[in-house]
């Protein structure tokens, strides 16, 4: 018998997502994935799921979802009201559903975004190794939409966590960025990010976080189109950069003047527009 749930509301948005398809660069493919992976790993952890196996990320939550078998739950990421059958449950812990329970994710008190997985994780096809939407490309599942039915794959027989905490999103940012490979186009390149302070645009989304404020003085021109990595911080002629996120271009024609580490990505992932954004030189 198969195991399934059905969304009944999506909220703004909603995503099946693991942690990506890296390596595929030269097909022109980016490695999507969960924005904060730390959190899909964690709501993978308490469920008893490998940390590879797909989850939803939602934005601002908002998901209503039903359980047409028995299942076990989490909802991890920044702290958020979660309920079952109308009834206040947990967030961070993993939550028992039976079948014809349904469960509501209320909108996260910071940050942007949610993360539920299911025991036995969302059986989707995988394409080119990952079962996760780019939005870019159009690889993988479609953005779930109200009344679908997700697949579940058969749940693992090893206990999970308990409790993890929940993620906090602070009203400002402190990123750590290494210079290159084009900050010869900036004058005084690792002073200009030093001193310069930005806040994060309503116009960010997984393809980057998008930053307003200081303008970074750049050289004129374009250079041709090269490859582009998770993390890069692109630099339009506005000069207002632009870190590149999961669902980036493989190639830019703007110059990059810094890498942000990927550890320091899920933060810019998480932050909502209106937080301070700081960039902190390193070598």
């Amino acid at each position: 018998m198969s195991r399934t749930a059905r969304i009944v509301r999506t909220g703004p948005q909603a995503l099946v997502q693991d942690l990506g398809r890296p390596g595929n660069a030269h097909l022109g493919v980016p490695p999507s994935g969960a924005v904060d992976p730390h959190s899909l790993k964690l709501a993978n952890r308490l469920v008893g799921n490998p940390e590879t196996a797909a989850g939803l990320e939602l934005l601002l939550g908002g998901l209503a979802v039903e359980a047409n078998a028995s299942c076990t739950i989490a909802v991890t990421g920044p702290a958020v009201a979660v309920r079952v059958n109308g009834r206040l449950a947990d967030s961070h812990h993993p939550v028992h559903l039976k079948a014809g329970d349904t469960l509501e994710i209320g909108t996260p008190d910071t940050g942007l975004r949610t993360y539920l997985a299911f025991s036995g994780g969302i059986d989707v096809p995988e394409e080119l190794g990952s079962r996760s939407t780019d939005l870019l490309s159009g690889i993988g599942p479609d953005p779930l939409r109200d009344n679908d039915v997700l697949e579940l794959g058969p749940p693992n027989p090893a206990t999970g966590a308990d409790v993890v905490p929940p993620h906090e999103a602070p009203p400002a940012l402190v990123i750590p960025i290494r210079l290159g490979p084009r900050d010869d186009w900036f004058e005084n390149a690792e002073t200009q990010l030093r001193q310069g302070s930005w806040t994060v645009s309503d116009r960010s989304n997984r393809v980057g976080a998008r930053l307003g404020g200081t303008k970074l003085n750049r050289r004129d021109g374009e250079i041709p189109s090269e490859g582009m990595i998770t993390g890069s911080v692109q630099v339009p002629p506005d000069g207002q950069p632009v870190v590149f996120l999961n669902d980036h271009p493989t190639t830019g024609g703007y110059p990059v003047i810094g890498v942000v580490d990927p550890a320091h990505l899920r933060f810019l992932g998480q932050a909502r527009p209106g937080t301070e954004v700081r960039f902190r030189p390193v070598d």
